[in-house]
């Protein structure tokens, strides 16, 4: 498999790790290790920071796949495909308009920086 093909099978394992993180069939160590893969990969905040030059993406761009692939191996491959046929689908109507899965990314952006006035003003 080269790289390009990697890259698309990246691009349709993404929305299927998340659409298998609502399944109620997927095991608890799967939906731990989707969470921690779509959380990552949603949060502005990054092992390396990204205004670092090539180092700071290059962390995105070798953890990303790491945390997909231990994901998808606690999934059952018949689970999987069929989260992979949705979500080939999923994009069909369009973009979907789910504004409310930033909600959690928010809420620690806010936390960090209630933190950061509280341990500032100590």
């Amino acid at each position: 498999m080269d790289l390009k093909d990697r890259a698309r099978r990246l691009k349709s394992d993404i929305p299927a790790v998340f659409i298998a993180l609502k399944k109620k069939e997927t095991p608890l160590i799967a939906k731990v290790f989707a969470g921690i893969t779509i959380g990552y990969a949603l949060s502005p905040i990054d092992l390396i920071p990204d205004f670092i030059p090539v180092i700071g993406l290059l962390d995105d761009v070798i953890l990303i796949p790491i945390f997909i692939a231990i994901t998808i191996k606690f999934i059952p491959p018949k689970i999987f495909n069929e989260c992979r046929i949705e979500s080939e689908n999923l994009w069909s109507n369009g973009k979907p308009k789910k504004w409310y899965f930033a909600v959690p990314i928010v809420l620690i952006w806010i936390a960090l920086i209630v933190l950061v006035i509280k341990l500032i003003r100590v």
